[in-house]
């Protein structure tokens, strides 16, 4: 397999990917039905996962273009915004045939001879299936001169192997689409809605070393940052860290450690984490779901809307608190949020700041205001209607039952059913 975890300078491709939901994710649940699990769900991390690569010609770069998911609206409907939220197009492609047969491969395959006739050249055809019904296609890309990948979840036909360059089998994508990508991965991750400083961009850091551009970076950050971002600004201030082993360290945590005072790091939760240790701790990291919990649905809340993985109990403290504060102090978004937070560490409840930014703007957002008297019941019903919204927004389609549930959590226990 080709895949590699570090960027280096190097060629771009232009590629097209196409997937064959359907039969990717019942290929890997046969296998690993966690890896299944993670493929529908999370396709932002395994998409920045092939975005590196090397090859006969040396390390390149893939920028896909083209994102297509082909999968059955009748039985993965609830996978949709998982991929639309990762840029895929989605299309649906329903059972034609009283067998069950989907119309995913006649779909893809026009698709992908449309893009070979575009205007625009692609240099890869990305396709995720095992389906030796494709064998065609890949040939006609070949006879094309475009670089054909292959990624498969299930055993695939000799002959549709023998036509793509590079395979990537089952056990190889089970392992990508599970394992957390490390410090040194380039993807981009949205933290628990802290902000990369605007002033600290790696285009304008001239002649200054990377570590005094990581610095400022930290120090002016909101909060701690995905590794891979503050691994992608110090390798624009100095491209030569991954050929020199980061400086000899052996990897970036460990030149972080040698080169950047006052830092704290943290290889978990996933894709890791680091901060400037005068300002954070632990305790801003962003949390997760608990494992107690209703997982699936939550899940795909916090992934598809941004909706921060708190429990039931920490979304009841922040309410309470914010209740309690504006009650006391008038509000001020800055303040009351840094007061919250503050109080709700206190108590013992791991939560961040950016967690209680969010739920103050999405009380806001429902025209409900923040003032002295106001009963906390109606900013968790406020709170409860706007993530409902992003859910149907994202095209989630939700039950009864599933806005029960997400009324019960994200209204911190404090609503009637």
């Amino acid at each position: 397999m080709t895949i590699t975890r570090n960027h280096q300078d190097g060629r771009t491709l232009r590629c097209a990917m196409f997937v064959d939901f359907d039969n990717v994710y019942l290929g890997l649940r046969r296998l690993d039905p966690e890896a299944a699990e993670s493929f529908a769900t999370e396709p932002a991390h395994w998409l920045s996962q092939l975005q590196s690569g090397s090859g006969a010609d040396g390390p390149f770069t893939r920028r896909f273009l083209v994102r297509a998911c082909y999968l059955n609206p009748s039985v993965f409907s609830r996978f949709r915004p998982n991929f639309t939220r990762a840029g895929f197009q989605v299309v649906d492609c329903p059972s034609l045939t009283q067998q069950g047969k989907s119309s995913a491969d006649i779909n893809l395959v026009l698709d992908a001879v449309d893009a070979l006739a575009a205007p625009t050249r692609y240099d890869e055809f990305v396709i995720v299936s095992a389906d030796a019904d494709f064998t065609p296609l890949a040939l006609r890309c070949r006879a094309a001169d475009r670089r054909v990948t292959i990624i498969t979840a299930s055993p695939a036909a000799s002959a549709y192997r023998a036509v793509a360059d590079v395979v990537v089998t089952a056990d190889e994508l089970a392992e990508l689409v599970t394992v957390a990508p490390d410090a040194d991965a380039l993807g981009e991750a949205v933290v628990d809605h802290v902000q990369v400083p605007a002033a600290v961009d790696p285009g304008t850091s001239g002649n200054e070393p990377a570590s005094t551009v990581v610095l400022r970076t930290l120090k002016e950050a909101t909060g701690p940052l995905p590794g891979g971002k503050v691994a992608q600004i110090a390798q624009a201030a100095d491209p030569g860290l991954p050929a020199s082993s980061w400086a000899g360290a052996g990897g970036f945590f460990a030149w972080l450690e040698e080169h950047v005072p006052d830092v704290g790091t943290a290889s978990k939760p996933a894709p890791g984490y680091v901060w400037d240790a005068t300002r954070f701790s632990t305790k801003d990291l962003p949390t997760t779901v608990a494992p107690d919990e209703p997982a699936a649905l939550r899940r795909q809340v916090v992934s598809v809307t941004d909706t921060p993985g708190l429990t039931t109990d920490q979304f009841g403290l922040l309410l309470q608190t914010l209740a309690h504060d504006v009650d006391t102090v008038p509000f001020d978004r800055a303040d009351t949020s840094r007061r919250v937070r503050d109080a709700c560490q206190e108590a013992g409840a791991t939560i961040g700041r950016g967690s209680v930014n969010f739920v103050i703007s999405a009380i806001l957002y429902t025209g409900t205001e923040l003032q002295a008297g106001t009963p906390v019941q109606a900013y968790a019903e406020a709170l409860v209607g706007n993530v409902v919204g992003l859910c149907r927004g994202a095209r989630m389609d939700l039950s009864a039952a599933d806005v029960r549930t997400i009324r019960s959590w994200v209204g911190g226990g404090l609503l009637e059913p």
